[in-house]
């Protein structure tokens, strides 16, 4: 059984605000790295005790390398660095039995802590007519490639949105969010135990399916500025609804969510 993990650093127990997962926060970031780290290592425990043979961690915030390798468990490999072709899901085409996605936040215009869909920029996200967070955008391309997301951790507002998408998941929610600076978490050992458990409990299972990837699939990004959205609908094939809003149609899910990508990195370059 190979077992994939993607992890954020937002969602992680302790982590309320921006310094703490930008490379500027200096100490702050670098306290943190070693909080994502270790429920990182909670996570793998788990997997292996649940009798996984292989274990990939692909490090999912940012630049995309804010995991401690030192620091890993032995028993997982590391996918780090960017740019990567799947983004937060890289690797997850390889063939895996189960996904879980650790320190993940909640989309944007929810109350969760730090709480954004891909970046700051970004108003809102539908995929087919249905409002998503990085949470659904990459449990929908595991499903593409046949791979079930059978835990996630985060705040509960993160723990909403997986309710409304996956059936049967397991959620960990190691803090409250009190509002987007501010929460009340677990201890960090806590935490990471009920990670550990959870993924266990999780794995034991063996009775998750894959989220439908939809095909076709439009995507529907609304920005927070016009100047924003005329960059993205550069790109070929995308159409620009309002002063906003643009929209792609891809002829599968695969393809419309490396769409996102694009139309998100040219905003941001606006």
């Amino acid at each position: 059984m190979r077992v994939y993990i993607s992890a954020d650093m937002e969602g992680v127990a302790g982590i309320t605000i921006w310094e703490q997962v930008e490379a500027m926060g200096g100490e702050e970031y670098h306290r943190s790295r070693k909080l994502m780290t270790a429920e990182i290592n909670a996570a793998i425990r788990g997997a292996l005790e649940a009798g996984a043979t292989g274990i990939t961690v692909n490090d999912a915030h940012g630049r995309m390398h804010n995991i401690l390798p030192e620091d890993l468990h032995p028993g997982a490999q590391l996918i780090s660095g960017a740019p990567k072709k799947l983004g937060m899901m890289e690797g997850i085409e390889k063939g895996f039995a189960a996904a879980c996605f650790i320190g993940y936040h909640a989309r944007s215009g929810s109350g969760g802590v730090l709480a954004h869909t891909i970046s700051d920029i970004v108003h809102s996200l539908e995929v087919n007519g249905r409002e998503m967070g990085e949470l659904g955008l990459n449990a929908l391309l595991a499903g593409y490639f046949g791979v079930p997301v059978v835990l996630v951790s985060g705040d509960q507002f993160l723990a909403d949105e997986a309710k409304n998408l996956l059936a049967g998941v397991e959620i960990i929610i190691v803090k409250e969010a009190l509002n987007y600076h501010a929460a009340r978490s677990l201890p960090p050992r806590l935490a990471r135990e009920k990670i550990r458990q959870g993924l266990i409990k999780a794995l034991n299972k063996r009775s998750f399916h894959p989220l439908a990837a939809p095909a076709p699939a439009t995507v529907t990004i609304k920005f927070n500025d016009p100047a924003r959205a005329a960059a993205a609908a550069i790109l070929p094939r995308s159409q620009r609804r309002d002063a906003v809003t643009v929209i792609y149609t891809g002829a599968d899910f695969l393809e419309a969510y490396q769409a996102i990508r694009c139309l998100v990195a040219l905003a941001k370059n606006s």
